[in-house]
């Protein structure tokens, strides 16, 4: 039996579907099911605070998706990741699997964009605060105390 047959009709068992429905379930598990947030708990916050649009609407993370809704999931520093559902399930699968479950549509980035990320990147990093030293590091600088003190 075909994988994406099976997801789905383990799925609509699960979700009680009914004659004429299409199978549905809740945004934060699927979410989290199809490998977009690490946690369930981290969906169900991106949700709370209106990073995801489900067919352009904020949607909360009770709501029902069924396949061929379109998700636009806000990310980082303004970047959109746009998403059409494919499939349904309600348990976790394997990661490969769980890449079927969607089509991303989110454009290619420019050039333009390429560099400016790597430009942030840099900013970043140049101007994220100095870590504490490592042992290594201590013994550094205790030898090059002790030699300014002689």
């Amino acid at each position: 039996m075909d994988d994406s047959v099976r997801l789905k009709r383990a799925a609509s068992e699960r979700a009680g579907e009914s004659v004429g429905r299409s199978p549905s379930i809740r945004l934060d598990i699927w979410l989290d099911v199809a490998c977009l947030f690490k946690t369930r708990s981290e969906a169900q916050t991106a949700c709370r605070t209106g990073k995801i649009e489900v067919n352009g609407q904020s949607a909360k993370s009770n709501r029902l998706v069924r396949a061929g809704d379109r998700l636009t999931i806000g990310r980082a520093f303004g970047r959109k990741q746009l998403l059409e559902v494919r499939g349904i399930a309600d348990r976790h699968v394997a990661k490969a699997e769980a890449r079927q479950l969607y089509k991303d549509l989110t454009p290619a980035p420019s050039p333009e964009e390429i560099e400016q990320r790597r430009v942030e990147r840099m900013y970043r990093a140049a101007v994220t605060p100095p870590r504490a030293p490592d042992k290594r590091d201590r013994r550094a600088l205790r030898k090059i105390k002790e030699r300014g003190g002689e």
